[in-house]
């Protein structure tokens, strides 16, 4: 189909746009570098390219969808918060964002530390040589299969998050003759300003043991009695996605509260605290997330205030950094397969992925851009949704977005800031295939997650 033989659909000047855009960007070609990542341009022809190479040769490479890491972006993160915080506190990626091999050793290489949240994790970050000392487990129910295995490889700490996981991780500990570092999680009662379902600090949800009724303050009380498990510190997450310290600011006095009931009641002065990730990156020109030395910065006088005005020695400072590092550094490439106008509405852009590589948008209402990658365009806007191919009316991608008004079939289009939680929450609904990670480097690629296959989806079947 040539670009012209279908209707341009509604252009925003004839519909009211829903959803979070209240007017079209002023140049629909722009890639706006608050939600590319860094090396991400257009060449001499418009076409975009990342780490010097162009889509369309890596569409031809690599097929779509596909993800495309800028590495030179992700170590330059990673860094930043390294820097940032200094040597007085821990940087953990959060494994959960996106973990491979070739990520895990990245992170080694640039001096991180990492936290996993299953056995899973612990096995790949195990396998790429991340020195176990340097490895936090996380999770609000980890089997004994995965404690065992953490403990017996000497991790540096593990988050207690129940009372029945202090008495397994201790019984643990002494079966294979080792006392373990652990943190206890809390929930302080903070609520982030984000989706309910990624707000983990208010007492109704399944992490953490509150503070609220004394849960906390015993759960210190236990682990203290016990030979084999050592102490370290408490931990706190307030949620995910947060763009202002303020919510930090609440946990850290009530946390140093209970670092204060602590010393006050054991006579102990716990050496760490952990205020946990969730600080968000710009999904859209709307976002403005904090930089690095910003937040370590407004986190560092944070606990320092309140360590002061409870007469406590200011503890180790620990932050887990996932998305906030790897988010910004990757966007999914795809082909447009229909272009849909609905008169007085929208048009709908499919695409040849979906929810099965981003369930994001529908699982959070999560808000992405778009951007015709393959060529540039001087048509006019039109309102679109980026839908994919799955049987489902809420498989959206991208829900309100401008592209251009002479989209067509065989355009190729990219979502950004999607190195975050796509490929990890990626599916096999349909019985698709998931696709690769391509990692970009000064004119390279290579797969660092190579796209699955129709052999392996048959491989599990066993009939």
């Amino acid at each position: 189909m040539s670009r012209s033989a279908h209707p341009a659909g509604p252009r925003y000047a004839d519909v009211i746009p829903e959803g979070h855009y209240t007017a079209p960007p002023a140049d629909l070609n722009e890639l706006d570098p608050r939600v590319w990542s860094r090396t991400v341009t257009r060449d001499a022809e418009g076409v975009a390219t990342v780490g010097g190479l162009d889509v369309k040769r890596l569409a031809e490479e690599f097929g779509t969808p596909a993800f495309f890491l800028d590495e030179d972006d992700f170590r330059a993160r990673c860094r930043a918060w390294r820097e940032a915080f200094g040597d007085g506190a821990d940087v953990f990626y959060a494994g959960k964002a996106f973990l491979s091999r070739a990520v895990v050793r990245w992170l080694n290489e640039e001096g991180l530390h990492l936290d996993v949240c299953s056995g899973g994790e612990l096995a790949t970050a195990l396998a790429a040589g991340m020195p176990a000392e340097r490895i936090a487990l996380h999770g609000n129910n980890k089997s004994t299969g995965e404690i065992e295995r953490a403990v017996r490889e000497g991790v540096g700490r593990i988050v207690l998050d129940s009372f029945q996981e202090i008495v397994r991780v201790a019984h643990i500990a002494e079966k294979l003759g080792k006392r373990q570092r652990v943190q206890i999680r809390v929930t302080v009662g903070v609520e982030a300003h984000t989706h309910e379902f990624i707000a983990t600090a208010h007492e109704d949800q399944k992490f953490g043991l509150p503070l609220a009724g004394g849960q906390a303050a015993e759960a210190v009380r236990r682990v203290l009695k016990l030979e084999h498990l050592e102490l370290v510190g408490i931990h706190s997450h307030i949620g995910s996605q947060i763009f202002d310290t303020s919510g930090f600011e609440v946990a850290a006095h009530r946390v140093v509260g209970l670092l204060k009931e602590v010393r006050d009641e054991h006579g102990v002065q716990l050496p760490e605290i952990d205020l946990g990730g969730g600080l968000g990156i710009a999904y859209t020109a709307e976002d403005d997330p904090r930089e690095p030395h910003e937040i370590a910065k407004a986190l560092g006088e944070i606990v320092t205030r309140e360590c002061e005005n409870a007469g406590l020695a200011v503890p180790r400072i620990s932050v887990e950094p996932g998305r906030a590092i790897v988010g910004p550094t990757a966007f999914t490439l795809y082909e447009v397969g229909t272009v849909k106008p609905l008169q007085g509405l929208r048009t709908y852009v499919s695409v040849d992925g979906g929810m099965s590589d981003n369930i994001r948008t529908a699982l959070y209402d999560a808000e992405y851009s778009v951007a015709l990658v393959s060529r540039v365009s001087t048509a006019e806007p039109m309102l679109s949704r980026v839908v994919g191919k799955h049987c489902e009316s809420g498989d959206v991608v991208v829900r309100d977005a401008f592209l251009p008004a002479d989209l067509a079939p065989g355009d190729l289009i990219a979502v950004p800031a999607t190195g975050a939680y796509c490929r990890s929450m990626a599916s096999n609904y349909n019985h698709a295939l998931r696709p690769p990670v391509v990692a970009v480097r000064d004119g390279e690629a290579r797969v660092i997650v190579r796209r699955e296959t129709e052999e392996d989806l048959l491989r599990l079947d066993v009939g």
